[in-house]
């Protein structure tokens, strides 16, 4: 008998699964379902550098209480291998997003971690990623979790860990956690009993808005109060924090789009609750065309992720994660008391006008790999650096961002954050107001001083086990082949770990590829983290529009041949 089917039989017969695992385990059919238990089966749900994110329902390869519980299980190992005793009196953070199974897996996660002996702080209603690493960091926890899978479909859930310094797990930590969870084999070997008096209920909602309202920057009241501005959580946990910062600020004409203000794990009004997609946004604009309102906003389940949507020559333009990061690095530097080294944070796949816009602002640029933990790793090495009195290393973060729609300000979090996202993105759009300007004016002008830049990004699902072999064979392809692009200057490899800065040495190995041409052009290619799919990312400066639209054009048609895609 395969392997997968002998874990089906134990998962489907032991009385150490739950009756409702089981029952629905008994309901597959061996013949018509046999795919469906490979698929179920065939492997462990990985625990990677980004935790745990798969599809819900009972199975190795599935995110449910005993996934969950096994993850929990060697967290708390590590926490305990590296902190000892201490760990347990620091605590865990917990939280969860409005996903379906989100409140019973946080549960979950408190009771694994109480009855392994850890102070356990769970927050009693689903709030946002950020306000998690903020917990982390406000109570002196050694580390926190949050159940989410962030801006994926309906079927899915995750659970993201973080270091006590409020950052997600980068890859050394990450590898000692997933030795520690692979470590366990046995499932009826964890506790899942937990100890109540281990667990306290938490709610730094008011402090949390309180460290994103000190990141504002404007203070014409006049303006905030004239924004008209509709909002849209996507059925997540962003509705609270984020009304609530927007209004103590005085922006006062706020509507929330009240179908999608409902918490609701099934997303009914949106095929899938990813801000970067139109369609997610096309309830709030349609409200929005009715009322006349200048700005939509939308934040994903996790509230980590915002997109917006611009009133502008008579419709609603979307802008891209890159537009928007390069307009909230001009606006936050611009308005910023500048310290003795401030910096930029970015991605590798990340388009460079804002790192241009940095650097006439007087600040240096990093680059990290794709993942808000890399950024917020080089915040907390910005901080050591300084504590140690170390001048090469000890710089002042600013602002970081990624180009999918994730940004922050402030060092009160150390994951990106749609709430004081949302707030500074209406400072800029009530100041380019109230001078008779919109967003799209605006970057228009950065284009006009910096250059015409063209961002893009295609994305190729390939489910299961048959799409992963697809991924990992055109990533070998290229390796063997090199670079599709005649005019490639710059080949680089990041899976061989490569230097961007020379005083924090080579970046963590990554399985991307990224292509510099001779006019400055770049191509990116990778595979997604969190989800089955091969992501490819084009950049392109250009004259003007139309040339960029053709040169794009050209570079994807490039791309796609040499993965077997067009």
């Amino acid at each position: 008998m395969a392997a997968y089917l002998e874990r089906y039989e134990r998962w489907k017969t032991e009385n150490s699964f739950d009756s409702a695992t089981r029952a629905e385990l008994e309901a597959l059919d061996p013949v018509r379902d046999a795919k469906e238990i490979e698929d179920r089966f065939y492997r462990d749900l990985e625990f990677g550098t980004g935790g745990l994110r798969g599809v819900m329902g009972a199975g190795t390869n599935r995110m449910n209480r005993y996934t969950v519980g096994r993850a929990t299980a060697g967290f708390g190992r590590w926490l305990l291998d590296t902190y000892g005793e201490a760990a347990k009196r620091r605590g865990v953070a917990v939280c969860f997003d409005t996903r379906n199974h989100s409140a019973e897996f946080a549960q979950t996660t408190a009771d694994v971690l109480s009855g392994m002996g850890f102070r356990v702080f769970l927050h009693p209603a689903a709030r946002p990623t950020p306000q998690l690493s903020f917990s982390v960091r406000h109570l002196g926890c050694v580390g926190g979790v949050i159940v989410t899978a962030s801006h994926n479909p309906k079927e899915y859930n995750g659970y993201k860990v973080y270091d006590e310094h409020g950052c997600q797990l980068v890859p050394g930590p990450a590898e000692a956690v997933i030795d520690r969870v692979e470590a366990i084999t046995d499932f009826s070997a964890i506790d899942f009993s937990g100890d109540p008096a281990r667990i306290e209920t938490v709610d730094l909602t008011e402090e949390f808005i309180r460290a994103v309202r000190a990141q504002s920057r404007c203070r014409d009241a006049a303006a905030k109060a004239a924004l008209h501005v509709v909002y849209t959580p996507l059925h997540g946990a962003g509705f609270v924090p984020v009304t609530q910062a927007l209004a103590a600020e005085g922006f006062s004409h706020v509507d929330p789009v009240a179908a999608q203000a409902v918490p609701d794990g099934n997303f009914p009004t949106v095929v899938s609750p990813n801000p970067e997609d139109r369609k997610a946004l096309e309830m709030g604009i349609a409200q929005a065309r009715e009322s006349g309102a200048d700005l939509v906003l939308g934040t994903d389940p996790d509230g980590d992720r915002i997109g917006i949507a611009v009133k502008h020559a008579g419709d609603y333009r979307l802008m891209t994660g890159n537009q928007v990061g390069a307009l909230l690095t001009d606006y936050v530097l611009a308005n910023t008391k500048m310290p003795a080294k401030p910096a930029l944070v970015k991605t590798v796949v990340t388009s460079e006008l804002g790192a241009e816009i940095a650097r006439k602002h007087g600040a240096a640029v990093f680059d990290t790999l794709t993942g808000f933990k890399f950024i917020g790793e080089k915040m907390t090495q910005f901080e050591a650096a300084k504590a140690q009195g170390d001048p090469g290393r000890g710089y002042d973060y600013l602002f970081g961002y990624e180009e999918s729609y994730g940004y922050l300000a402030g060092t009160h979090a150390r994951d990106k954050d749609a709430v004081v996202s949302a707030l500074l993105i209406c400072e800029m759009a009530a100041q380019d107001k109230a001078q008779g300007k919109t967003l799209v004016d605006r970057m228009e002008e950065l284009y006009a001083e910096y250059g015409h830049y063209l961002d893009a990004q295609d994305s190729f699902t390939l489910k299961g086990k048959d799409g992963q072999e697809q991924i990992a064979a055109m990533m070998a392809a290229l390796r063997r082949n090199g670079s599709p692009f005649a005019d490639t200057v710059r080949a680089q490899d990041f899976e061989r770990g490569v230097v961007m800065n020379e005083a924090f040495g080579p970046l963590p190995a990554s399985d991307v590829l990224k292509y510099t041409l001779a006019d400055g052009s770049w191509i990116a290619v990778r595979p997604s983290g969190t989800e089955p799919k091969i992501k490819i990312y084009y950049s392109v400066r250009g004259e003007n529009p139309d040339a960029a639209e053709a040169r794009l054009k050209t570079l994807k048609n490039t791309m796609r041949s040499a993965l077997g895609l067009s």
